[in-house]
């Protein structure tokens, strides 16, 4: 066994996968990227969007040879994988067993350098130190305020001096509440996706239910829920964890966010 350890190495490729059952039964968004969303969600994903925002992360984390990326919520790994393929150390965090096994196997197939653990961040023991935290996709707004604060001083701890922790979102109160619609409706792909949304207080809340429709008259129903905080909100709950909000961009070609903008790429650094 030491020698095929070592051989890992020397090859650049460690793929190990922790299962923690201590997930967090009351969110509700836990089950989110399940059935048919788990594959819708790869179609939202325009072309060439992961790439441009890895050249981002790359150069906003002044990522070097041998730098290390701790991958919150990654979903199917777009960012890992990419992250990976251009040289690496990516730890890949994500609830659910099927996109977790699907990085597994392209790690394996290209001898990629990816921990991958599956279960709730809310709850994981980071096993590292790292130049850079991502959270893509807008999973951040999964989780309510306490969760948050706790989640901020865990990412804090396992982050090396000036370390960089970046947060993709569309659900920043500034952001939320101007394109806020109470049912919208859309393709994607072949399916059909409807969403009745409640916007809510205490704790300043969207609760969704969406309804999936296939081509084949498949039908899937959904609940989400997305916490709400203002830039404010989010800068006092950064600096009260050790962070300073640096800034915040509206596309990963560095166009810095304006009000109106549709979504925010927040860029925090450990002080």
């Amino acid at each position: 066994m030491p020698g095929l350890l070592c051989m890992l190495c020397a090859t650049g490729y460690w793929n190990n996968r922790a299962h923690m059952s201590n997930q967090s039964p009351e969110n509700i968004n836990s089950n989110f990227f399940q059935g048919l969303y788990k594959e819708i969600w790869r179609k939202e994903i325009p072309n060439g969007l992961t790439e441009a925002e890895v050249d981002f992360i790359e150069e906003i984390a002044k990522l070097k040879k041998g730098s290390t990326v701790l991958d919150l919520m990654c979903g199917y790994g777009r960012h890992t994988l990419e992250l990976a393929r251009r040289g690496y150390g990516v730890t890949a965090i994500d609830n659910s067993e099927e996109y977790i096994t699907e990085i597994e196997n392209f790690a394996t197939d290209e001898k990629l350098s990816i921990i991958t653990l599956q279960g709730d961040i809310s709850s994981i023991k980071f096993p590292g130190i790292y130049d850079a935290v991502i959270n893509m996709g807008n999973s951040f707004s999964f989780f309510n305020a306490e969760t948050i604060q706790t989640l901020l001083q865990n990412i804090y701890s396992c982050l090396n001096s000036n370390g960089t922790f970046i947060i993709n979102s569309w659900m920043i109160g500034e952001i939320a509440i101007k394109n806020f619609q109470e049912r919208s409706w859309h393709y994607i792909g072949d399916y059909k996706f409807f969403s009745e949304s409640q916007f809510l207080f205490h704790p300043t809340r969207i609760e969704s239910n969406h309804t999936i429709l296939t081509a084949t008259g498949e039908m899937e129903t959904l609940k989400g829920i997305d916490y709400i905080f203002s830039f404010a909100e989010l800068e006092m709950m950064l600096n009260t964890a050790g962070f300073k909000m640096d800034e915040v961009y509206f596309t990963p070609r560095k166009r810095k966010y304006k009000f109106g903008d549709s979504r925010a790429y927040i860029v925090a650094i450990k002080q």
